[in-house]
């Protein structure tokens, strides 16, 4: 039986599957402070998370995180499915680095110290984005 993933995406796989696993499961059971924390974030650049409450928020970010690990991790999920869903993921994420006052230098794309942990992200929109590319242009023969 073939596996759905090839040999080259295993690296960039478990790399970016454990660590969105490793944070889900640092977000299971967290303080009202950083459920709010978390939300308040979120919410300031997407709006309609606002009626979301903050402890909903952080266990479907966690949900989130675990499954979109565990996708990756698991070499029966299609690498294509894998990669559009990190690539939403992590799109989100750099949505909230440009839109978030603070997170990067004035006029630029470079960012703050309390930009870089969002800012960082963007590896993972490259990983993304390279599995969708990979799979889409791939030789079927």
């Amino acid at each position: 039986m073939r596996l759905p993933i090839e040999l080259r995406h295993v690296a960039p796989r478990l790399a970016t599957g454990a660590f969105l696993l490793n944070s889900g499961l640092s977000k299971r059971v967290v303080d009202e402070e950083t459920a709010a924390q978390l939300h308040g974030m979120a919410k300031n650049t997407y709006p309609f998370l606002g009626k979301v409450p903050a402890a909903t928020f952080a266990r479907l970010l966690s949900a989130g995180e675990i499954t979109l690990g565990a996708a990756l991790l698991l070499p029966v999920v299609p690498t294509v499915v894998a990669g559009a869903g990190l690539a939403a993921f992590s799109s989100a994420l750099l949505g909230m680095y440009l839109r978030t006052p603070g997170m990067r230098e004035e006029g630029s794309l470079r960012p703050t110290q309390q930009g870089t942990p969002l800012a960082k992200d963007v590896w993972m929109l490259g990983v993304g984005i390279g599995f969708v590319v990979d799979e889409m242009t791939r030789d079927r023969r």
